[in-house]
Order: structure tokens, then C-alpha cells, then sequence
């Protein structure tokens, strides 16, 4: 497989410094992309540089993924408009823990020669003083050279500080150690990194061969970016409505994260399916295909996102968010119901009313039609009468069963979890919590 052409025909192939793709041809190179860890979790922004690891090891080279315990201390002015705040150093480690397990998801660190490793620069920085930094690195790089760089220029109206305009030196200086302790010629990121990265290559190129031309020196450092992932109208891909669309399970829930998937629009599943798949050519244009004839399928929506669930959240999970998908929008039985998990339940019904009643008044509820009006104080239906109206309407169910006896017992009634029931009011769900 040829990793420069696997991206560009998955449109993934945004820059590259003169000379890579020779590199990468001629053997087997080391290549690395950096995560800082500015949150316990990865989000989908950030899968689209983890695949460019993926894809890489794919065909036969070694990735490396850096975890910057170091960098993340700092914070990268790349995009931002303003400073980012510090993170206290136990937060970072919990975070640097939480992106170091996501990451293993992705790659194989035990298939031989090209195993992937994993790196903190917090090891190689927490013993550098400052003047040693100087020394070693702020020598090599002058002032003009780092104000010429985008993530500097847009923010100089605004105002950066000193720390983050030295931030690329220490991206810099990772490369350059990573080149000489690992033996890593390629760094790689999303397009807006390209200044901080060719600041480490210029860095190398400097250190290495300090009495060499700019202009006629062999790199022997290389670069690579890839597009940030927009939406057809140019918006920012990656938030749903409550924010960043996360890897981790508890800030993202895998039902949530299954339907943002399966919500995208069409005219986005080309780039996407390209992106964030493994999927070969050949498997994605006959989806696109079969999409085309009968787009109410949605069945690149949902190659996206079976795809993308498994390899994140593992095949069990998937298989529940489908349930889960299916209990809300299909024909749900109480047995459908009883399948899904605390977590997986309150994620599908999110935003539904919900009344809170005690055990005590719901083991002292007589029926069916007093649990549905006087038990949960007319939040379901005003009075009595309404309710037994809708009783008598065929309008009423309860855990998806259609339900018109109002003396029915109440105890004779399935909590789901132990605590919760589904009552439908005609077309409108209602959640009643007991305990």
C-alpha cells in the first residue's frame, strides 16, 4: 500500500514537504503526530490525525504517538483566539492516561517491526532549564522566522504571550528529539499544525547541518498535513448540539455518539466515509451507489456509522446503540427495552419529561389511571378523566405496550432498571422515575 496515495484518494492529503513520498518509499520510515492533553478524552476532530497513524502503519511504517505531558502545560495558539488556561499538573496526568488508552484502540503496538510506540515529551523536558533551552534551541530559530508563522500573525492583533509564542520551539524541539533518540524523519498533523511543524524540521535542519545553505540543504526531516474535516457549508466538523462529540464513553454515550453518525447529511458521507473508515474504494463507491438509488436508507450513514462505533466503543456497545436507535424510532417491545442499560436508556430519552416519584407513593399508587394522573401530580395527564378518556382512547402504553384496563394494578407493571417507566402519551413519551 502506498500511504501517499491512500490519503489522496481519501482526500487526506493536504501538504507535504519536497522529498517525503521518496522517503517513504524507499523504507520504512517513523513518522509521529502529537496530542496534548487538554482533556481526559480525544474527540472526532482529533480521529482524523489518529487515521493518518492508522493508515501509516497500514502500509508497513512505524507510527508514534506523542502525548504531551509537557506541551500540554503550555498550550497551542494554533486556531485559538485567545490564551488557553493552564491545567493543574494532575489534571494533565489524568488526561494524558484517558488519550493513551483511546489511542491503543487505533493501533497495533505489538505486530513486530513497525509496533507502535507511544512517547510523552514531559520526559525529555522535565530536567531542560531554561537557559539550556536557549542554548540548545532558541539559537537556532530567530524572531523573524517565528512571527512569519499563521498561528502568530493572527493572534498578534489580540495579543500572545511570551509562552505561546515559544510554543513552537517545543513542538520543535520534539521533533529534533525524536529524530535523534527514535530515528522519526516525518512529523504529521492537520493543516493548521504546518507552521509548528516545519518549524521542527527547520530546527533539524539547522542543528544538523549548521554550516549548510537554506537553500540548497538535503532535508533529511520531513512534513505532512492533512485537511481539518469541515461540513458541506464550510462549518467546523466535530460538535453536535452539546458540544465535542468525545471518545470517551462517559462524556459521549456510545448511543449518542452511534447517532451522530447516523444524523449526518448526505452531501458530508463522501468526505466522511473516506476520512474516518477503513472501508476499501471499491466497498465505499458501491454504498454510494446503492445511496444514490434509494437515499431514505441512509446506508453510508450507517457503514459510517457501524465502522466508527466498533472501533471506539467495540462491537457490544455497537450492537446497543442500534437497539437503542431502534426502541426510539422503530417498533420497541418491553423486552427491547429491558436490554438497554441504565446509561444507554437515559441517553435515548434524553430531553423527554421526567417525574421523580418516591417507592413510598408509587408501592401506595391503587392503578394504572391514579399513577397517570393524581401519583405524578397531572404532569402526564390534568385530571382523572383526561386520563381515562386516553384509556379508553387506545392512546396510553406503558414500556411500548398499548394498555386500556385503568385498574391494573400498578405493581404488576416491569420497572425498567429497577427504577424507571416508559409512559406513552399518544405520540409523546414520559418518563416516570421511582425511588
Amino acid at each position: 500500500m502506498n500511504f501517499i496515495e491512500e490519503l489522496k484518494w481519501r482526500g487526506m492529503f493536504h501538504q507535504t514537504m519536497p522529498g517525503t513520498e521518496e522517503q517513504l518509499q524507499k523504507e520504512m520510515t517513523s513518522a509521529y503526530i502529537g496530542f496534548d492533553p487538554t482533556a481526559k478524552s480525544l474527540h472526532i476532530g482529533n480521529l482524523a490525525t489518529v487515521m493518518l497513524l492508522v493508515h501509516l502503519q497500514r502500509a508497513g511504517h512505524k507510527p508514534y504517538a506523542l502525548v504531551g505531558g509537557a506541551t500540554g502545560m503550555v498550550g497551542d495558539p494554533s486556531g485559538k483566539s485567545a490564551e488557553r488556561q493552564f491545567l493543574d499538573e494532575n489534571v494533565l496526568k489524568e488526561n494524558q492516561a484517558g488519550v493513551k488508552a483511546q489511542l491503543e484502540r487505533f493501533l497495533d503496538f505489538d505486530c513486530g517491526e513497525n509496533s507502535a510506540e507511544m512517547v510523552n515529551n514531559y520526559d525529555w523536558f522535565k530536567e531542560f532549564g531554561f537557559l539550556d533551552f536557549l542554548r540548545e534551541v532558541g539559537k537556532y530559530i530567530s524572531v523573524n522566522y517565528m512571527m512569519s508563522k499563521d498561528s502568530v500573525k493572527t493572534r498578534l492583533t489580540t495579543g500572545i504571550s511570551y509562552t505561546e509564542f515559544t510554543y513552537q520551539l517545543l513542538q520543535g524541539y520534539d521533533f529534533y528529539h525524536l529524530y535523534k533518540n527514535k530515528n522519526i524523519r516525518l512529523q504529521m498533523g492537520g493543516s493548521d499544525q504546518w507552521g509548528n511543524i516545519t518549524t521542527g524540521t527547520e530546527l533539524i535542519r539547522r542543528k544538523e547541518n549548521a554550516d549548510s545553505d537554506a537553500e540548497t540543504a538535503d532535508y533529511t526531516a520531513f512534513a505532512l498535513t492533512t485537511p481539518l474535516v469541515t461540513k458541506a457549508d464550510g462549518a467546523k466538523f466535530g460538535k453536535s448540539e452539546s458540544g465535542n462529540v468525545w471518545l470517551d464513553a462517559d462524556l459521549t454515550s456510545p448511543y449518542q455518539f452511534y447517532q451522530f453518525w447516523i444524523n449526518q447529511a448526505d452531501e458530508d458521507c463522501k468526505r466522511l466515509i473516506r476520512v474516518f473508515t477503513l472501508l476499501s474504494q471499491e466497498e465505499i463507491e458501491k454504498l454510494e451507489a446503492e445511496q444514490a438509488e434509494a437515499p431514505h436508507l441512509r446506508v453510508v450513514q450507517k457503514a459510517i456509522a457501524e465502522d466508527v462505533t466498533v472501533r471506539v466503543h467495540g462491537q457490544e456497545q455497537y450492537d446497543l446503540a442500534v437497539k437503542a436507535s431502534q426502541v426510539l424510532y422503530g417498533k420497541a417491545t418491553l423486552e427491547m427495552l429491558q436490554e438497554l442499560d441504565e446509561k444507554t436508556f437515559t441517553s435515548v430519552f434524553d430531553g423527554v419529561p421526567q417525574t421523580n416519584i418516591s417507592k413510598a407513593d408509587y408501592d401506595a399508587c391503587e392503578s394504572l389511571l391514579d399513577l397517570i394522573s393524581v401519583t405524578t401530580n397531572g404532569d402526564i395527564y390534568t385530571s382523572k378523566g383526561e386520563a381515562r378518556r386516553a384509556l379508553k382512547g387506545n392512546a396510553v402504553s406503558v414500556n411500548k405496550t398499548k394498555l386500556q384496563d385503568e385498574k391494573l394494578v400498578v405493581s404488576e407493571l416491569a420497572l425498567l432498571n429497577n427504577k424507571y417507566l416508559l409512559i406513552g402519551k399518544g405520540k409523546k413519551n414520559h418518563i416516570v422515575r421511582v425511588g
